[in-house]
């Protein structure tokens, strides 16, 4: 149908990017998802509306397969959830440049292929769109002995560039958010101890994938929300406990 609204989902296999694509197919979108090995994923449920591409989102030619891929099968790009993202925790000195590497490949080049992309189509479209991005608490508010100096790096660069991206297509329609959750009962944590999980926030709790999934649909659809944090944290955000 050439009237649904379509959207692109990377990190899509499994845990929170899994989550926000039945989501949004459950809410009538069209969606292309995308990841390393999404076609082998058996988080979805076969659909008419639903497209699986494979592919590196660090990689430029998978950002092209992507969107290519929408507008060929769907028509239009109408929104992107930046889920992508790689993080792991050391001691600063211990940091390697093809750590960084690593980090700045999935975090930053994935944003910038595919997110470039969008906005081209979204600004011939004419008819605006929403681009979230997930990141993560630590950017601003670190936790002592947790330490992901280098990571955060790179989170902090796509709420930089969010910001600044909010402003500079404001009058296009374009509207870019992010959320930004705290421990999440994932795949990701199946070996941490929950007890200990709990501990990083002041409700004493973890979030579950429908709680990043809620925020990321309302940021999509909040026709007059631009340049906002969501923090889903149970408050960690807001200081020590």
């Amino acid at each position: 149908m050439q009237d649904r609204k379509t959207a692109i989902i990377t990190g899509a296999s499994q845990g929170i990017g899994a989550g926000i694509v039945n989501a949004f197919v459950e809410r009538g979108y069209n969606v292309v998802a995308t990841s390393r090995q999404v076609s082998a994923s058996s988080a979805f449920r076969a659909s008419g509306q639903l497209a699986l591409v494979d592919g590196d989102i660090g990689d430029p030619e998978t950002a092209r397969k992507v969107a290519e891929t929408a507008i060929s099968r769907f028509g239009t790009i109408d929104a992107l959830v930046n889920n992508a993202g790689i993080f792991f925790t050391k001691p600063f000195i211990d940091y390697t440049m093809e750590d960084f590497r690593r980090l700045s490949s999935t975090n930053l080049e994935g944003f910038i292929h595919l997110t470039q992309r969008v906005v081209k189509q979204m600004l011939a479209q004419k008819t605006g769109g929403s681009i979230v991005s997930i990141t993560t608490p630590l950017i601003d508010h670190p936790i002592a002995g947790l330490s992901a100096s280098v990571a955060m790096m790179t989170k902090g660069g796509i709420d930089a560039i969010s910001k600044n991206l909010a402003m500079e297509y404001a009058r296009d329609g374009i509207r870019v958010n992010t959320v930004a959750p705290g421990v999440v009962d994932t795949p990701l944590h199946k070996d941490n101890p929950k007890d200990f999980l709990k501990t990083l926030s002041p409700m004493g709790s973890i979030s579950d994938v429908q709680d990043i999934v809620d925020a990321v649909v309302y940021l999509t659809e909040a026709r007059h929300v631009t340049g906002e944090v969501l923090n889903v944290d149970g408050g960690a955000h807001l200081g020590k406990w």
